[in-house]
């Protein structure tokens, strides 16, 4: 069964950047979909972005322009740069997959995105 972990989240100012990163174990993604997924207190968990196997990208409207997606399938990762952070941006994300980007059987646990004023 898959893992997924995630790291990189952290406190920053409005106006700064983050790169978040998604290790995968227990097997290779390479076939399958990836996708990041945000939840901010008293929300929904919300898509934010993801990329297909074939590399087709999609982005929440919230964050085009200013987040951006890619994977490596040697090593088995998925990292979301974010750029030009917002207060609003202020979320634990998630890394899935599963039969969709919009589909997500597996989960990780979760990084904390803090954006200052």
């Amino acid at each position: 069964q898959v893992q997924l972990a995630e790291s990189g989240g952290g406190l920053v100012q409005a106006g700064g950047s983050l790169r978040l990163s998604c290790a995968a174990s227990g097997m290779s993604l390479r076939s399958s979909p990836l996708a990041w997924y945000r939840q901010a207190p008293g929300n929904e968990r919300e898509f934010v972005a993801g990329i297909t196997s074939q590399f087709v990208i999609s982005y929440a409207d919230s964050v085009k322009g200013r987040f951006t997606i890619s994977r490596d399938n040697a090593k088995n990762t998925a990292d979301l740069q974010m750029n030009s952070l917002k207060t609003e941006d202020t979320a634990v994300y998630y890394c899935g997959t599963g039969a969709g980007t919009r589909h997500i059987n597996y989960w990780g646990k979760g990084t904390l995105v803090t954006v200052s004023a």
